[in-house]
């Protein structure tokens, strides 16, 4: 155990002693946020600046019917004629041009927009809504309908979401647990290809520097493989710990500047209704009711049993290859399950999280640390939670055992690319 405790020291030390360790660690969160506010921007200045679209209606019922907006300038120039307007829209540089026929009512495939680039989704579906909504108006008038009464007799409802006890949500709040769920699903995936890569790398650099043929007369190939493990693991035990903290303090500030109560569940006095609240609040206190202890220990627990089975395959790896460049041939095995348990995430548990392909992708080993927290802000069952660690486990006993028996052989062979053959004839060794 002496020789085990050794290696982890030195991977761990190695690991949080490095500078860029040390200021990615405290640099990431800001960098985050920076990422946030960066698209915020980028996005704001797309569209920024007017873009002109002339309107020919040749029918007579669209005259200023079509609102601008902050990003649109809608110009009628229905009775200039189609051709002139499309010179002006060719001289002036215009962004396009909106054709309504005479027989629009008749003919409602007539409309066209001519223009060098095609319309962004919103603006044509605002188009086609705006003329729907029209023409649906004109069909009323025809057959006598009174319009008035229609939009006096239309009613507008908002319900408010609140379960038994009383705490209310919002009508986001799937969205709010897809979103911390995918966001630590997807944070588990980074660490595992991030870390794995390192255990990797070290065996390679070892194997290579030759330095490998020194360690492995005092230790023995398993030891040494587990102390890469566990050392790489508990460096980035130690990362997440201080994010969870910079995140945990950033969102109880938020809280105290608020002045918000996450205790509060019950519905205030004089049985106040949600539209009151400021939505924004509402989400907050969402964010709040989420099981945050409970996804930030089983985070744990998945990241280190995800990573323990997927880091003795990285390290089987190293020992197998000769160079980084060998290892391409063997990471789509690693990566495929990784990716799959991400789409699982997203396209199954956000639609249904109690369902039998998010179930049963809880479970399997490789899939499971990532769609199991993706599950967890919907509320699993605790004997679902139990025998997905416990098989996890298992498997990572038994993939710890099975690349040893890689490790143990190809740790000290140079020269050759190993194929899949090869590989399986050294786990009989």
């Amino acid at each position: 155990m002496g020789a085990l405790s050794l290696i982890i020291r030195r991977e761990y030390k190695a690991r949080v002693t490095n500078k860029s360790f040390i200021i990615m660690t405290f640099l990431s969160p800001l960098i985050a946020v920076g990422m946030i506010f960066l698209i915020t921007y980028l996005t704001q200045v797309n569209e920024a600046g007017k873009r002109t679209i002339i309107v020919v209606d040749e029918s007579g019922l669209f005259y200023k019917e079509f609102e601008s907006t902050a990003s649109i300038d809608y110009v009628d120039l229905s009775p200039a004629g189609l051709a002139l307007a499309k010179d002006q829209v060719e001289d002036n540089n215009y962004f396009g041009l909106l054709y309504i026929p005479g027989n629009i009512k008749k003919n409602t495939s007539g409309v066209r927009f001519y223009g060098n680039e095609a319309p962004g989704f919103a603006t044509l579906e605002s188009i086609e809504s705006q003329i729907s909504s029209k023409l649906t108006n004109e069909k009323l008038l025809d057959r006598g309908v009174d319009l008035d009464m229609i939009d006096e007799s239309k009613t507008s409802i908002s319900v408010s979401i609140e379960d038994f006890e009383g705490a209310r949500t919002s009508k986001i709040s799937n969205w709010i647990k897809a979103g911390f769920g995918g966001g630590a699903g997807y944070l588990l995936m980074m660490f595992i290809i991030i870390y794995g890569n390192m255990v990797m790398r070290s065996v390679i650099e070892e194997k290579t520097n030759r330095i490998i043929e020194v360690i492995i007369s005092s230790v023995k190939p398993f030891k040494l493989m587990m102390g890469k493990i566990i050392g790489t693991t508990l460096a980035g035990i130690t990362q997440f710990m201080i994010w969870l903290l910079i995140g945990g303090g950033l969102l109880i500030c938020l809280t105290l500047y608020l002045g918000l109560d996450p205790t509060a569940t019950k519905t205030p006095v004089g049985n106040m209704a949600a539209t009151d609240l400021d939505k924004i609040e509402l989400i907050l206190l969402d964010i709040l009711r989420l099981p945050l202890l409970k996804l930030a220990g089983f985070f744990l627990v998945y990241f280190i049993g995800g990573y323990f089975l997927y880091s003795s395959i990285y390290a089987a790896i190293g020992a197998a290859v000769d160079s980084e460049t060998d290892t391409q041939q063997f990471m789509l095995p690693i990566i495929m399950p990784l990716m799959l348990a991400i789409y699982v995430g997203f396209f199954a548990v956000i639609d249904n999280p109690d369902g039998s392909v998010a179930t049963t992708f809880s479970m399997i080993p490789l899939t499971s640390p990532i769609v199991m927290l993706m599950r967890i802000p919907f509320g699993v069952p605790w004997w679902q939670l139990a025998l997905s660690v416990s098989i996890l486990i298992g498997s990572f006993l038994f993939t710890v055992w099975f690349g040893s028996k890689i490790y143990r052989v190809g740790i000290l062979m140079y020269g050759k690319k190993p194929t899949y053959k090869e590989i399986l004839k050294w786990i009989k060794y």
